[in-house]
Order: C-alpha cells, then structure tokens, then sequence
C-alpha cells in the first residue's frame, strides 16, 4: 500500500469514528440547530459590521456640515450591529458547548453502563488505569472537539461569505489576487494531519499507561513502602510521564507548525495589499474595511483549517471509547428468560466445564446438591475453587454443559432475580466510601434503619459501630480503610443477612483475620449460614470439617467428596492437603 492510500484509507476511518461520534450530539439536535442558526446570524453580522464601518468611515472622514445626521446615524448602526453579533456570538457557544459537555455526560454513563453490563473475564483481562483514563481523558479529548468542530462549522463559513461577499464588491480585482493565497494555508494542513492521529492515538495509550501506574501506587502504597520500593516506583512513573509528555509534544510540535506558515503567508499577503493601495488610491474607509475584512478573513480560515486536525485527534481518543462500547456482553438474559422465585430447592453441575480462551480450569464436573446443604469446597491454588462457584451467579458462564437450579439451567433465568437469590462474602470484603448503613443496607433496595439495626446486631457489627463517632451514619472511607478487617467482614455479613438470599457463597471469609476477630465473624457466619444452601471456598480445612459435604478439585476436575471423615479415611488428596496443615 502507498503512503498516499494509507493516509486517505486513515482519514476516511476518522471521518467515520467521528460521524459515529456525532449521532451523540444528534440527540440535541434541537439545541444544535439554535447553535447553527446562531452562528449564521454571527457571520452574517460580522459583514454588516464591515458595511457600517466603512459608512461610518467615509461619513466621519468628509467632515461635512451635512453629513452630522448621518454621522450620528451611523454612530448608532455600529453598536446595534455589534450588539446582534455579541448575542448570537453567545448563543452559539453556549449552546454548542452544551451539546459538547452532554456527549461527554452519554459517553461516560454509556461506559459505565456497558461496564457493569459486562462479565468479569473483561476486568481480569484489562487495567483499572486504562479503564478509568478512557472514561476521564478520552471523554474530555472527545469535548474539545466536538464543541470546536461544531461552534467552528456554524460560526465561520457565515463569516467567510459575509467577508467575500464584501471584498469582492469593494475591489474584485484585490479581492481575486488577496485570495488566491488562501488555499496555500491548507498545504500544511494535509502536511500534518495523519502525524497529528498517530501522535494523538499514542499519547491517549500513554496516559492510560500512567494512570494505571498511579492506581497501583496508591492502591499497593503499603506494600510499596514495606519494601522501600519508593524509588523503584518514583522511575518507573517517570519514565511512563516522559514517555507520554514525549508523545504529547510531537502532537503540539504538528500543530503549532501550522499557524506560523499561515501567519507568514497572511503578513505577505498583507504588503501586497498596501502596494496596491498605494498605486490604486484607495479611500481611508475603503482601506481600513478592507484590510478588517482580510483579518476576519483570516481566523475562520485559520479556524476551519485546523478541523482536520481536531477530527484527528477526536477519532483517535473515540476509537478508544468506541472499542469499550463495542465489546460484546458475553453473560446476557436469554430471550424469554424467566425471573427466579425462592426457594431453592436443588442445585445441579451437568457434565461442566470452563476456560479462559484456550487455559482449561474446569472439567467435566458433576454434582447435585440439595438444599439446606452446607458444602465446602478445597483444593490446591489454581484448582478452579472460585471460577466454579462463580457460575452460580453467572458471573461467568460455562464453556460446557449447565449449572441448574431447581431443575433449569441459570441461562434461562433473568440475571437480576438469580443474584436477588445469591450472597456472597469473600475474603477482600468490598465496601463503598459512603456510611455503614447505607453500606449494610446496599443492594437491598429502601430499608428501614431497624431492619439495618437488627442485621448488624446478628452479624456481631451492632457495638463497634455505635462505638463510632456518628454510629450508622460514620463514614468509613475508601474500602472501608478506617475500619479493621475483622470489621469490614461483620459488615459485609450483615449486609448479606439484609438480603436474606437462600443461597450463600463464601469465599474464605475469615482467612484474614485475627483469632479475636475470626472467633466474632466465624460466629456471625453460623447465623449467617442457618437454613441456607452454603458454597463455602476454604484453604484452612479446620473451618470447614463440619460442613455437610467438602468436594475437592485438583487441576479443574472433581477427584473427591464426602465428609471430613469419610475423605480422611480414603486417604487421598484431601488426607494429604489436611496432614499438610496438621502435621505440626
């Protein structure tokens, strides 16, 4: 392929990113067309204001005893026209930015939407940094430019034909040769502007690249300070700032090298015309007007020749939007899904099996549960523990065979009624930078604050929490950072007692924790655990010998079950995993 057929294949993928880009702003396209229409009305005052100034400089200039009345007459033409170009100045911008500022408010809910619509295998397989600098910094790119564009298309064509139309009927023949200088500035337009894409797309990767480094250092910083990793992490975020600053500067250095030559051509321009004006005796008013005119001239096109640049640049962070939007939502209702009602009554793995691309994690398992069962689930690092219990909620789907609840594969239920039937507590308790009632109480809707109560005394919260300054109304911070472990676990116990599903996944709740606090949580999860179907995923076999059934996974297959007796006396992988903790 050519240079030349790249970059025309390369600008016809910008145009279509930033068509695609604009059906957002075509949502308002009542507001837009306000703007358009504002902006024709600026363009169009703009030439008025050329016409009366020149009146007003021919009268001013004869100093005639009769012309007083029309001086005074022009005297107010001037404002009133500088006064409807002001107005429709503002309406355009304003409404125009507006438009821009609420494609920035879709994009970045329609992000957000389609992230909580998509499964976790997305976010295992992508950055927080790159997730978060493409809902912030592209977002913001895609503002710029779509506001820009769209205030530059309405306001300057107006304002060029408004001058043309001016210059050509003041002296066509100055007009002709003042103009045949403007199509030069566009060279270096088409010079730069498939560098500018390329620069921009790199630096929009870069920045993403420096958020994610940020995100992990504020979020790993006692790990980082543990191990005096301070300045490992100082160069490694140095690097990745200049690297993004370095990109950022080939894309200034492209566009700032358009206004000077535009500026050079425009000021040769300019002494021509004082030439010709000496040799064809122009009038003071006929010089000045048209010396104005060729200024105003010069910033729409100024302006209009940079929107090249400034499509570039909005497809290359749109294209990134665009690919988050457009990736497919795996994990969906299935057309005529039905809502699941309690209580389950059995639950069944049919000949299941999982992977992550070509990685197998599960195999072949089969197993049925009955309710009311409480079952352990153990096996090495790597075994499949966690990916098999979240199939229950469908945070993942099976590659393979079906999970079924009371009879009917969980596919065929609506996803919100199957997790309105799930708890869950896992060993990194997740909690939201908002009060503990209102965390307690989250997912369960509008609850009163004796329901809440009564959740935080049975899950053993109730008296650490009134020990707070503000009680249930405290704010407990990111994650919950101003509370303990064995606090945040109580919470998260509660807040799944609030729910009061009928089916309960624990994933090694209580790993973390301090024997005082294990002791209080372990207590919690008993209550939490009475007359409920129970998937507990544990490591320490002490917490779950006397759980109904305990299944064993090795490499993704299930190789054992049975209770904690029978598979000791069996003697197999799970007698080994148990002497290994027990041998002391």
């Amino acid at each position: 392929m050519t240079i030349e057929s790249s970059s025309a294949s390369t600008s016809r993928a910008s145009w279509l990113t930033y068509r695609r880009l604009l059906t957002y702003a075509l949502r308002y396209r009542g507001r837009l067309l306000v703007g358009l229409a504002a902006g024709l009305v600026y363009g169009a005052a703009n030439g008025a204001l050329m016409w009366v100034l020149k009146g007003g400089f021919d009268t001013v200039f004869s100093l005639s005893e009769a012309t007083r009345r029309d001086i005074l007459l022009a005297m107010l033409l001037i404002p009133l026209v500088g006064l409807v170009r002001g107005v429709s100045e503002y309406l355009s911008k304003y409404e125009v930015q507006w438009v821009g500022n609420r494609v920035v408010l879709d994009l970045r809910d329609a992000m957000f939407a389609h992230f909580n619509r998509l499964s976790l295998a997305y976010f295992v397989q992508s950055r927080t940094g790159e997730i978060i600098s493409r809902t912030t910094n592209d977002t913001t790119v895609v503002q710029s430019s779509v506001s820009t564009v769209i205030e530059d298309l309405a306001k300057e064509p107006m304002t060029i034909v408004a001058m043309l139309v001016f210059i050509l009927t003041l002296d066509p023949v100055l007009a002709l040769i003042s103009l045949v200088l403007f199509p030069v500035c566009i060279l270096p337009v088409l010079a730069f502007g498939k560098r500018v894409r390329r620069y921009a797309r790199e630096s929009q990767q870069r920045i993403a690249d420096l958020v994610s480094i940020l995100q992990e250092g504020v979020a790993c910083v006692r790990v980082v300070k543990a191990f005096g990793m301070e300045g490992y992490e100082q160069e490694r975020f140095h690097k990745q700032n200049a690297t993004f600053f370095s990109r950022i500067m080939k894309v200034t250095r492209a566009r700032a090298a358009i206004e000077p030559i535009i500026v050079f051509i425009t000021t040769l321009g300019f002494s021509l015309l004082l030439l010709y004006v000496h040799t064809v005796q122009m009038t003071a008013g006929e010089f000045i007007t048209f010396a104005g005119a060729m200024v105003m001239l010069y910033t729409p096109v100024k302006k209009l020749s940079r929107v090249h640049l400034q499509i570039e640049q909005a497809a290359a962070a749109a294209d990134r939007i665009f690919e988050v939007l457009d990736t497919p939502v795996t994990v969906v209702d299935r057309p005529g899904a039905a809502r699941m009602e309690p209580p389950v009554s059995s639950i069944r793995f049919d000949r299941v099996g999982f992977d992550y691309g070509d990685k197998p994690v599960l195999r072949e398992i089969s197993l049925e549960i009955a309710a009311g069962t409480r079952v352990a689930i153990v096996g090495g690092s790597g075994a499949g523990k966690t990916t098999l219990v979240s199939l229950l909620p469908r945070f993942y789907d099976p590659t393979e065979g079906a999970v079924m609840i009371n009879g009917r594969d969980v596919r065929d239920y609506t996803l919100e009624s199957l997790r309105k039937q799930i708890g869950l507590v896992t060993q990194d308790t997740v909690l939201f930078n908002d009060t503990v009632a209102r965390n307690i109480g989250y997912g369960s809707g509008e609850v009163p604050r004796d329901a809440i109560v009564a959740a935080a005394k049975r899950a053993n919260a109730h008296d650490f929490i009134m020990a707070m300054p503000d009680g249930y109304d405290t704010e407990i911070g990111e994650l919950g950072s101003r509370l303990s472990g064995g606090q945040r676990q109580r919470l998260a116990i509660a807040r799944a007692l609030l729910r009061n599903p009928p089916l309960l996944l624990l994933d090694e709740a209580t790993s973390a924790l301090d024997t005082e606090s294990e002791r209080l949580v372990q207590a919690a999860l008993l209550e939490l655990m009475e007359g409920r179907t129970v998937f507990a995923i544990a490591h320490r076999l002490s917490t779950v010998m006397h759980c109904d059934r305990i299944l064993v996974l090795d490499q993704g297959r299930l190789v054992e079950e049975g209770t904690h007796q029978a598979l000791l006396e069996k003697g197999g992988l799970y007698r080994r995993l148990y002497d290994l903790q027990f041998s002391g």
